[in-house]
């Protein structure tokens, strides 16, 4: 369960995130037909039911919860903004992360129950790539809208994870920060306002990073396998190499190897 310190950080986050998306759906009108004229070309029609999704899971969670993992994914896709949904990674992506948490109960994290999941922005598409084209024909307020939403996103999250870390009873419940999907991280990606934001509230003044740095991971994404494929092949590796370690420090070792190589 979260302590007091912990369950104020988080409610600030919720709260604000919350404000946020609210605040931001009044681009809704503008943003369906770019979210619809975006998915035309390799995407069937589906029901287009929330332009901008707040996670309504964040409500369910409270104080007697036990918060372990943050994950962030890309940005909300078909099932995530339906009205009956409003969750994220509860498509195939989301069900392929919830089985390999439940496969390896010796990591002690229930996917749905001990993990704030959240995203780069709230901005939905059918495909993450789909962005592109909100930022190339969308209006001003529509380009600006998706770089405000990462710049607070990554601001909102680090935060998040920062604050429940700090306040951490003992350093073996620290939360540990996962970022999936990381192609678009890079420096010409579209999420490359998020990687900026977020490089920056984990940076002392002296340019070093503080203590919560070595708690952020990236791997890829859950959607396709790719990050059981990944982990699979880097587990392989360092078996090979007679590096013998257990399922959570391989675990450790691929999310910071992703992180030097995509952020710095």
């Amino acid at each position: 369960m979260m302590n007091n310190k912990q369950w104020e950080v988080y409610c600030n986050y919720r709260d604000e995130y919350k404000k946020l998306c609210k605040e931001w759906n009044k681009f809704a009108e503008e943003l369906r037909p770019l979210q619809i004229a975006a998915a035309a070309k390799d995407t069937p029609p589906y029901p287009l039911e929330t332009a901008v999704v707040y996670n309504r899971l964040y409500d369910e969670i409270t104080k007697d919860d036990r918060i372990s993992l943050i994950v962030v994914g890309d940005n909300p896709g078909k099932e995530e903004q339906l009205l009956v949904n409003n969750k994220y990674l509860v498509g195939q992506s989301g069900r392929i992360a919830e089985g390999f948490f439940k496969r390896n109960p010796e990591l002690n994290i229930d996917f749905r129950k001990n993990v704030v999941i959240t995203n780069k922005t709230p901005v939905h598409t059918a495909k993450t790539n789909h962005l592109k084209y909100l930022l190339k024909n969308g209006s001003k307020d529509i380009q600006e809208l998706l770089l405000v939403s990462q710049n607070k996103m990554a601001e909102l999250t680090a935060d998040l994870h920062q604050g429940l870390c700090e306040y951490s009873d003992n350093e073996l419940t620290n939360v540990s920060l996962w970022l999936v999907g990381y192609s678009e991280l890079k420096e010409k990606g579209i999420f490359k306002e998020y990687r900026k934001a977020l490089l920056n509230k984990y940076k002392n003044q002296d340019g070093t990073f503080n203590e919560y740095w070595n708690r952020v991971f990236i791997y890829q994404h859950f959607s396709m396998n790719r990050f059981l494929i990944d982990l699979k092949e880097y587990s392989e590796k360092v078996t090979n190499d007679s590096l013998e370690c257990n399922l959570q420090e391989r675990i450790n070792k691929l999310g910071w190897k992703h992180r030097d190589e995509i952020l710095l």
